[in-house]
């Protein structure tokens, strides 16, 4: 009993402290609703404290405090939080209470613990609780206002839904489907479907949509990913790049696959969106020239260029033994080699004409350079682009290229010691008429470290074709 009736009157004491401070009686004990309605019922002028006068009385009041610790350089020492309201608010209203519920709890609780192990006294100082972190305010809905716009040349062909993620970024994709399945999009007035390809001059009239656009964060890297295309670069321009790919870089994802060219364009990307693109592409292993489109209108136009066959490629490549004939040409069908791709594998194999999935595969040959029957060194021009052509026509002729994990067996060739079993196959060269001005950009990709290695192991000589 002893203890209850000295937690009693240490509760009486707590309050008569605040009222001595200036904070006025306490509020009698009943929940909210009571509290509420003697609050109503005092006559001192004091608002009820669940009333916005009263909310922002307190917002000033701290705001005041704020102000006076910072031209004082913090809090005085020993100054309870009671005693830091306002004298202009504290004769206002006597009831006034100047702080938050964490603060007015944090002063209950010390001059409890000071009355229960002293008995009822003054309580003792504390040091000022830290102020709560602001909260972060939600990013504000982005506003898209009524466009109309048109179809430049570089857009030409392009589709709508493609049109519209371009001049929209971060337009969620239900949205833009919306939109246009409701006929809110017209293009020249009249309504389109997400697939419908745009012609130049034409206008797109795009509605005021309202939506949420998350900051999108920048990847971790990407600065350091840019600089490593830049140290591939062989040519550059405003319309088009030509990489010098090493060896064991994809240049297209799959699975398993993390790290590839396609993935790491997204380094070179825009402000507005906009990155560069592939336009054709070679294989894991195969070294070289790749050449990128950095906007809408070269990618159209150098892939035309590829689809009329009217870039010109030349590949070097050390087969294994020699060619029976030095120059020549290989015309023969392919199709997915079905045993391989049951094991897992992807491989191609020559096939008859008419048969499924077969596609109609042409490569000319040269023999540059040769070491007797041990190995050849060859330039390679093919005509079509088929999966593994090169590869499959060189092991077709009976002259596999060295280190073709899939085409060559190594223990059925006797190799120079110091050779290393990597694919020697690079894209030599490449020339492509220029997007805009037609004129030809003739690039060259010098020889891969292992092929150098060959090359001088061979006492080959790179300059001399």
């Amino acid at each position: 009993m002893a203890g209850i009736k000295r937690q009693a009157g240490g509760r009486a004491g707590s309050r008569r402290g605040r009222a001595a401070a200036g904070r006025g009686p306490a509020v009698p004990k009943g929940g909210t609703k009571q509290g509420r309605n003697a609050d109503a019922a005092a006559g001192d002028g004091s608002p009820p404290r669940g009333s916005r006068v009263a909310f922002l009385a307190r917002q000033q009041a701290r705001i005041e405090r704020a102000e006076r610790d910072e031209r004082t350089g913090g809090p005085a020492r020993g100054a309870s939080n009671a005693g830091a309201a306002s004298a202009e608010n504290a004769a206002k209203w006597p009831r006034f209470r100047t702080g938050g519920r964490s603060e007015a709890r944090a002063d209950q609780g010390v001059k409890r613990r000071s009355v229960g192990s002293r008995g009822v006294g003054p309580a003792q100082s504390a040091a000022p609780s830290a102020p709560p972190p602001a909260a972060k305010s939600a990013p504000a809905p982005k506003s898209m206002p009524v466009q109309t716009l048109t179809v430049s040349a570089d857009e030409n062909g392009m589709r709508l839904d493609r049109f519209i993620e371009v001049h929209v970024p971060g337009l969620p994709f239900s949205v833009q489907q919306r939109i246009v399945r409701k006929g809110e999009v017209r293009v020249n007035g009249a309504r389109a479907k997400p697939n419908a390809r745009l012609e130049q001059g034409q206008t797109v009239r795009l509605p005021p949509v309202r939506f949420d656009l998350p900051p999108k964060p920048r990847a971790a890297g990407d600065e350091k990913v840019a600089a490593e295309l830049r140290a591939m670069t062989l040519y550059e321009d405003d319309d088009m790049m030509v990489l010098n790919k090493p060896m064991g870089l994809a240049v297209q994802g799959g699975i398993g696959m993390v790290r590839h060219v396609d993935g790491m364009l997204d380094a070179l990307a825009t402000p507005d969106g906009q990155r560069p693109r592939l336009v054709h592409r070679l294989d894991k292993d195969t070294a070289g020239c790749l050449l990128i489109a950095k906007n809408r209108f070269a990618a159209s136009a150098l892939t035309k260029t590829f689809r009329t066959r009217s870039a010109r490629k030349i590949y070097w490549a050390l087969v294994a033994g020699a060619p029976k004939v030095k120059q020549g040409r290989i015309s023969t069908y392919l199709a997915k080699d079905e045993e391989a791709e049951a094991a897992g594998e992807a491989k191609m194999r020559v096939a008859r004409h008419g048969e499924e999935g077969a596609a109609h595969a042409v490569t000319y040959y040269a023999a540059v350079e040769g070491r007797g029957k041990i190995c050849t060194w060859v330039s390679l021009k093919p005509v079509t682009g088929r999966t593994h052509q090169l590869r499959a026509h060189m092991n077709h002729i009976g002259n596999p290229i060295i280190g073709d994990a899939k085409y060559f067996i190594r223990e059925n060739w006797e190799l120079p010691p110091g050779m290393q079993n990597r694919l020697h196959l690079l894209a030599r060269r490449i020339v492509v008429p220029h997007p805009r001005t037609g004129k030809p950009v003739d690039v060259t990709a010098p020889l891969p470290p292992h092929m150098l290695q060959s090359w001088n192991l061979l006492s080959l000589d790179a300059s001399h074709y």
